[in-house]
């Protein structure tokens, strides 16, 4: 057996007994969600706050850049099962955008490393933990203490955060768009309020497959297919039908909505559970995590898009 396998075996043989043992909360242990390594990049600065939320101590990390557009627009960055507020804010490149833009990122941590996003994940769907509350919580917060423009507040999210994502657009009037990668829609969406969506997957996701269905990991997601997820939030911001247009691997559909709204799909054939242009770190590769597509930088478009879509009116 080669070593870089076997060592892969003792690492998932590991966390399935740390899983089992309940000393592993993760929605997807294999995930891209894992820690990473690397300093976050960013001049402004970083800090870690705390409030108490449902009884219970809630922790997120605010990034704000030391030239910030005032009032400044917030991206709202949710980490995916097994991952952490210090994990997002390394791994996927925002502060050294924001540096760039202008805007503030806050970085809310799941409890148990993961999100009540509706039927996943781990812990906190499990005791019903209100993180719709949380993160309306922490906004309000961030507004106190700084200028916020309330027609630019945004969320994004991987994996089970991407799920979360979907939740609140549906249970919160908060965001004007929101940008899920590599996740689908797991809460029963029965009222919600128009909202742009960008969604990024990987037409290989084994986590949580495009077409639907059971996903492999530990959390077994088992979604409705994102076509479908798509369809809907379409029907909800009264879209034009889209127009698709492919570029090698990468086929992207945009449909242009009511009141200057959008809902656009980016698939990747070939990628699998990742976010695009993100690093990979030797101990996600151990854990099995898919390299991420080389060709997208994710955070860069979705930030474009969320620029081009404030809340209407």
């Amino acid at each position: 057996m080669p070593a870089i396998v076997a060592e892969r075996l003792l690492v998932r043989i590991a966390i399935a007994v740390l899983f089992i043992a309940g000393l592993v909360d993760a929605a997807f242990v294999p995930a891209l969600s894992v820690a990473q390594t690397v300093t976050p990049a960013g001049t402004g600065t970083s800090t870690e706050h705390h409030l108490t939320w449902d009884g219970t101590d809630r922790l997120y990390r605010l990034y704000v850049p030391e030239h910030v557009a005032n009032p400044a627009s917030l991206v709202v960055m949710m980490h995916g099962g097994f991952g952490s507020a210090q994990q997002a804010e390394r791994a996927y490149g925002w502060n050294a955008l924001a540096d760039e833009q202008g805007f503030v990122v806050a970085y809310p941590n799941g409890d148990g490393k993961a999100w009540n996003a509706g039927s996943c994940c781990g812990r906190p769907a499990a005791t019903g933990a209100d993180d719709v509350g949380f993160i309306e919580s922490m906004v309000a917060e961030i507004e106190e203490s700084m200028p916020i423009d309330a027609g630019r507040i945004y969320a994004a999210g991987m994996s089970n955060g991407a799920m979360m994502a979907y939740r609140l657009a549906c249970e919160s009037t908060l965001f004007a768009a929101v940008a899920p990668v590599s996740g689908t829609m797991m809460v029963d969406c029965a009222t919600p309020s128009p909202v742009s969506v960008l969604h990024i997957h990987g037409l290989a996701d084994e986590m949580v497959p495009f077409a639907g269905g059971r996903g492999e990991g530990f959390a077994h997601v088992d979604g409705p297919a994102v076509p479908q997820v798509i369809s809907f939030w379409r029907q909800v911001d009264d879209c034009a039908a889209p127009n698709e247009t492919a570029d090698g691997a990468m086929t992207t559909s945009i449909a242009t909505c009511a009141d200057g709204r959008a809902v656009e799909l980016i698939t990747i054939a070939g990628a699998g559970h990742q976010w695009p242009g993100s690093d990979i770190s030797r101990a996600q590769r151990l854990r099995g995590a898919d390299a991420p597509y080389a060709g997208l930088d994710a955070t860069a478009t979705i930030w474009a898009f969320f620029g081009d879509h404030p809340k209407a009116g």
